[in-house]
């Protein structure tokens, strides 16, 4: 599982916070980065197999849906994942792998398998900005952002869904990560008791457009917190352009997942 030391040594100091606050002793709250570091270092579970559902919604109401599988492994802070589309026939065998590195200064990298052309994509920085498959997502949400390429605040305390959360602005440090990333701004809603994100705004490199992030439904699976349905919505001003909804379904954990699934030659060979 993906837990580090921080996870442990931030819960201690939220529940020193609260527990001096209880005694009106100033103390210092975490700082944004810290919380950060917590969002990233969260549990998510290991050697995870389930199934998934994306719904492309365009401007008109029209849906495009496609059933897609994904496996999931850690190996030491580092995140592997390999999703294939299962249909309808145009992606069908469609593959794409990921591998979402800890450590700082060090460039994920993603592969993109199409069926039809035979061909292997690997996906270059230069095009992480660039529309997941036709959806609201970019290539660059696909992983978690190197935190050491942002500037973080904390804006204030609200709540989102009833849930107490903290509000946090990110703003990349240089024009490079805007490009990268396709995003020039960021503001992200986090829990506080579990430091699942479950709202973001994220202003576009294109001026005048932002999307939303909606987390729907999360349930704790096997002592994971695992979102079950997410939204993103691409909007200029208040007018809806597009919208992608992911549902996740038959969710496992701590299943028999071997490395030698994570590999270019197994995502060559398709969802069988």
């Amino acid at each position: 599982m993906k837990l580090k030391k921080l996870t442990v040594a931030l819960t201690i100091t939220l529940m020193s916070t609260t527990i001096l606050s209880s005694l009106n002793l100033a103390v210092a709250a975490p700082s944004a980065r810290e919380l950060m570091e917590a969002v990233n270092a969260r549990d998510d579970g290991n050697n995870g197999l389930m199934e998934m559902e994306m719904i492309l919604i365009d401007k008109k109401g029209k849906q495009r849906i496609r059933k897609l599988k994904k496996m999931s492994q850690d190996r030491g802070d580092d995140s592997y994942s390999l999703l294939f589309f299962l249909s309808p026939s145009d992606v069908k065998d469609t593959g794409f792998l990921t591998y979402d590195y800890d450590q700082s200064g060090k460039d994920d990298d993603q592969w993109l398998y199409l069926p039809a052309l035979k061909k292997t994509k690997r996906i270059a920085n230069d095009d992480k900005s660039g529309s997941f498959m036709g959806s609201d997502f970019n290539y660059s949400d696909m992983s978690d952002p190197d935190l050491d390429d942002y500037n973080f605040t904390l804006m204030k305390e609200t709540k989102v869904h009833g849930n107490e959360v903290w509000q946090i602005k990110s703003v990349p440090k240089s024009k490079e990560i805007i490009e990268e990333t396709g995003y020039r701004q960021s503001v992200v809603f986090v829990r506080k008791d579990n430091f699942v994100v479950v709202r973001a705004v994220r202003w576009m490199e294109s001026k005048g457009k932002l999307r939303y992030l909606d987390l729907k439904k999360l349930e704790q699976i096997d002592g994971v917190w695992t979102p079950l349905e997410t939204t993103m919505t691409t909007k200029e001003g208040k007018r809806t352009l597009h919208k992608t909804v992911i549902r996740y379904s038959k969710v496992r954990y701590n299943q028999e997942l071997d490395e030698s699934l994570f590999t270019v030659r197994r995502l060559e060979k398709g969802a069988n």
